[in-house]
């Protein structure tokens, strides 16, 4: 694990965490998300305020090691991405109820738990990626097109018990209910071009290569391609569809914080909480991964803002990941990834 210290808008290098006191000038933040997403954050908000952002980086384990430090834990917030992952901090019980009035106006109701135990920060839209060659436009325009029988053998996906696809297949048993989700599934899996396998951005090169012609990803992985000089031109063979504007709107999913139950800077974290919440961090944290801010007003990143506008579905992400254990039945019944 990655521990680094910002103070003032500079990287230090790497330190520990010392002791569990509280201290007037810092808080420490257990991060899931890449150094360099949260990064700039954090430098302007030392900069801002004067107090110095601890952090540890790491890609899972982060919610199992707050459970076991326990009352001990010097962690003050945890920063993760997809609600399920978010949701497992709170139902393993490490996280504190917030009720702030900045956090309550700058993110929508249903971008944030009822009970204050998490706030989203950015989102990202689960799109459709289609082929330009193969796939005119306006022919697939909604999720429920994706278990159409006409694109028998022609749609790629990864697996389906990855949080991005439950969060997915959760929001289908919220609008459609189970039993019809369900058969939408199975018409999914039925039109798959070939086993469940790779990341987002493996199902996009699959579509440049022929091997399909349709894909779900997030929004984000389009400029990410983008500014890859390999993968661009992967992008460039797809158009990023929106789906169900007519209706519910695009299923969106999220990066999102919360307070650690035992956190010795709680003040401290509620002023960091506060600021990613605030104009700047939003359209920083927006702007670097091509996501989109939770805070309604935040200017879009030029790129992103250049691939149009959409309708968002506005379900409650606390509902999403009330289905979520649903949704992974479902997939394992159906053999989704068989």
């Amino acid at each position: 694990m990655d521990v680094r210290k910002f103070v003032g808008g500079a990287v230090l290098g790497a330190v520990a965490f010392v002791g569990t006191a509280a201290s007037a000038q810092e808080v420490n933040v257990y991060s899931l998300r890449q150094e360099f997403l949260v990064e700039p954050l954090f430098e302007n908000f030392t900069a801002e305020t004067g107090i110095e952002v601890n952090v540890i980086f790491a890609e899972k384990g982060l919610v199992e090691r707050i459970k076991q430090e326990g009352a001990n834990s010097p962690a003050d917030i945890l920063m993760t991405v997809d609600i399920s992952r978010i949701q497992q901090a709170v139902d393993v019980g490490v996280t504190a109820s917030v009720s702030n009035d900045v956090l309550s106006t700058n993110i929508p109701a249903h971008l944030r738990d009822p009970e204050g135990h998490w706030f989203a920060l950015t989102q990202r839209g689960r799109a459709i990626y289609a082929s330009k060659e193969r796939v005119a436009e306006g022919e697939i325009s909604s999720y429920e097109d994706l278990a159409d029988p006409k694109w028998e053998g022609k749609v790629c996906t990864r697996s389906g018990t990855h949080v991005y696809n439950v969060a997915l297949f959760a929001s289908m048993i919220a609008v459609h209910g189970e039993e019809k989700a369900k058969e939408w599934l199975e018409g999914l899996k039925n039109n798959l071009a070939r086993k469940p396998q790779g990341n987002d951005r493996g199902q996009v090169k699959a579509i440049k290569e022929g091997e399909c012609d349709i894909a779900i990803g997030n929004t984000y992985y389009f400029g990410k391609m983008m500014d890859n000089e390999e993968q661009r031109p992967w992008a460039e063979a797809v158009n990023i569809v929106f789906p169900n504007q007519d209706g519910r709107g695009m299923s969106m999913n999220i990066s999102g914080m919360s307070l650690i139950r035992s956190a010795p800077n709680q003040e401290n974290a509620v002023k960091l909480m506060e600021f990613l919440a605030g104009d700047v961090a939003q359209q920083i944290y927006a702007e670097v991964n091509y996501e989109y801010p939770v805070k309604p007003g935040v200017e879009w990143a030029e790129n992103v803002e250049s691939w149009g506008t959409f309708k968002a579905d506005d379900i409650s992400l606390a509902e999403i990941a009330r289905l979520t254990p649903d949704a992974i039945k479902m997939v394992d019944e159906i053999g989704y990834n068989k």
